[in-house]
């Protein structure tokens, strides 16, 4: 049951593909939270995607922005906060691709051309998007932005590939600009350690299907679904989140913090 949490805020979305995307249920939840914003990802990612669903089923104007590229992120946020007929209240930074795992390289073997492409895309793309919107002073004072990430950050899964760099990296972009954007205008910047999730990026990874069981196992609550992590983003944009920054919290049913579970255990008993 929307409580109208949203009520008069403005904001960008970035990364809806389709109705897996965990950026498409931040969009569905923040326009029945009562919020109003832009959809945006890149031109190609637009053509392959179904963004002008949701944005017929939202009201959403859509700006097509590659993030890697500064001048499409400066006309993105110009011409959102013309849309929207102000500064921007959220931003939720949902974007990561990696050549090398899409190709099956290892990561002992990366193509370092590839690799530079993983780190642009999936984190460098938060920094010039915060950048862009600093410049332009597109966000409102005590505003929120969310980015998304992955517990590889911090542990190693083997076959995550370079996105575990890419992800440790955004994690500290997190933190630096959290600062800076604190001191600036009292907004916040957090990141979120999503479990592993259906999305079309996650079944992209070797052996997805296995880990997903595992994750599942091992944690107490179970795998947090797209749906719940869409409500923590909105718990996040809210304004009952207003001294929570520079933070990298854990959505992830417990998994960060279980040594072992009796169901795994009981996997390996003979």
């Amino acid at each position: 049951m929307a409580i109208g949490l949203l009520n008069g805020k403005r904001g960008i979305i970035s990364g809806a593909l389709n109705d897996q995307s965990i950026a498409w249920k931040v969009a569905e939840l923040a326009h029945t939270e009562g919020a109003r914003f832009v959809l945006t990802n890149a031109p190609v990612a637009m053509r392959m995607g179904e963004i002008k669903k949701l944005s017929e089923s939202t009201g959403a104007p859509v700006i097509g922005a590659d993030a890697t590229n500064d001048a499409d992120l400066e006309k993105l946020f110009t011409e959102s906060t013309q849309l929207l007929g102000g500064k921007l209240d959220f931003v939720l930074h949902s974007i990561g691709m990696s050549p090398n795992v899409r190709k099956g390289r290892h990561y002992t073997d990366v193509n370092y051309e590839w690799y530079k492409q993983t780190l642009d895309v999936s984190a460098m793309s938060f920094h010039r998007m915060l950048q862009a919107a600093h410049k332009l002073d597109s966000l409102a004072e005590n505003g929120s932005v969310v980015a998304l990430t992955y517990i590889a950050a911090q542990r190693v899964f083997p076959d995550y590939g370079d996105m575990a760099d890419a992800k440790s990296l955004l994690e500290s972009i997190t933190r630096s600009w959290g600062y800076h954007l604190g001191r600036a205008k009292r907004v916040r910047v957090n990141s979120i350690s999503q479990s592993p999730t259906m999305t079309t990026a996650g079944q992209g990874v070797k052996g997805f299907d296995s880990f997903f069981g595992f994750a599942h196992d091992m944690s107490p609550l179970g795998n947090a679904p797209a749906e719940d992590c869409a409500r923590y983003c909105l718990a996040l944009f809210s304004d009952y989140t207003r001294y929570v920054t520079m933070q990298n919290l854990f959505h992830d049913g417990g998994f960060s913090h279980t040594g072992i579970t009796p169901e795994v255990v009981a996997k390996y008993a003979k």
